[in-house]
């Protein structure tokens, strides 16, 4: 009796074991050609690196660097396991934001549902803004296009 217990133990703490991976947001250091890219781009800050999957199946590794642009703002350089530079978003306030965004926040969010302002530039060079907002208790991404318009909002997890 003892031996099937200590085998069912065994077992259970081995698959235990398998399901402590990497989590997403979990610190990291990325590799080389990532680290190397990002010092070329950033000269003198310090990132903060994580790691997400993205893709259809979760199978494309991105390497995501927080760091300070400056005291005040806050930046996030987005690349793939070969250190390509795949977004750059960086923290804004509410006035540099386009007016017809300004408008639309305005109309359907109270000022302090309001948390966070960015500017996003893409490896394609596109320019879009993600306001984060919270609508009773749930966090979302109100996302507009380069003039301010209205493009989608993503329920965030």
């Amino acid at each position: 009796m003892k031996n099937i217990i200590f085998a069912f133990l065994c077992s259970f703490s081995s698959f235990l074991m398998a399901q402590n991976g990497i989590s997403s947001k979990e610190k990291i250091t990325p590799p080389e050609k990532v680290r190397f890219a990002f010092e070329r781009e950033y000269p003198n800050k310090i990132p903060v690196w994580s790691l997400e999957y993205v893709g259809d199946d979760n199978d494309e590794i991105r390497y995501e660097a927080k760091f300070n642009v400056n005291a005040t703002t806050k930046g996030l350089a987005v690349y793939d396991n070969l250190g390509i530079l795949k977004a750059y978003e960086v923290q804004i306030p509410l006035s540099q934001l386009p007016p017809k965004a300004q408008a639309y926040l305005k109309k359907n969010y109270p000022a302090k549902d309001v948390h966070e302002i960015a500017v996003v530039v893409d490896y394609k060079n596109k320019t879009t803004y993600e306001v984060g907002v919270e609508k009773k208790g749930v966090f979302y991404d109100v996302i507009f296009d380069k003039n301010g318009g209205f493009d989608v909002i993503i329920q965030k997890d």
